[in-house]
């Protein structure tokens, strides 16, 4: 190790400071660089690892209701259209609440007994219990660990061929099936 460290100094003895100096200003300049091209590419794999909620959770929750609906009516349509004897089709869906979104959160919890004896053999036991509940965010942003979906309130669909008992039928069972409901939250009318 001595040998080394003695061949480094012998060789930096050698070097002429402005040499030394401009490879090293080279190497920083050059490593700088990559890590910013590093940083470029990797910052845009993150964005799309982590839903976030924006502060504004009103406009997050309807932007993201109507979506989920929205969703549902189009793959639905889509799907009963395929259907033999059925023509253009289309599907109202009504959602019983929001999207429910749980944070991440570091949650702290504290509890503190304290047992007391007065002078005249009086025994007094005291709980304290506290819970700090702090969310976790990204820029501005609160982190969301799992959404749930709302239930399903009704569906309505009206399609072509709807006249015919048959069709009736399995327009029925296929919404039934699809969003998995029962009867009862289901309507189907036979278009104009």
């Amino acid at each position: 190790m001595e040998e080394l460290i003695n061949k480094l100094k012998e060789y930096m003895s050698k070097l002429d400071n402005r040499r030394f100096i401009n490879k090293l200003l080279i190497i920083l300049i050059v490593t700088v660089t990559l890590l910013i091209l590093i940083n470029l590419f990797t910052s845009s794999n993150q964005k799309e690892q982590g839903k976030v909620i924006k502060k504004d959770p009103d406009e997050y929750n309807k932007q993201m209701e109507l979506d989920y609906s929205v969703v549902l009516e189009n793959k639905l349509e889509n799907i009963l259209e395929k259907l033999a004897d059925v023509g253009k089709v289309n599907v109202m869906i009504t959602l019983d609440d929001s999207i429910e979104k749980i944070p991440a959160a570091n949650i702290t919890k504290y509890k503190e007994t304290t047992d007391e004896t007065d002078s005249q053999g009086g025994i007094r036991k005291t709980i304290r219990e506290e819970e700090n509940k702090q969310l976790l965010d990204k820029s501005e942003d609160i982190l969301v660990l799992k959404e749930i979906q709302p239930n399903i309130k009704g569906v309505i669909v009206i399609a072509e061929g709807a006249e015919n008992g048959e069709i009736l039928e399995r327009l029925y069972n296929a919404v039934q099936t699809v969003l998995g409901i029962s009867s009862n939250k289901v309507q189907v009318f036979p278009s104009k």
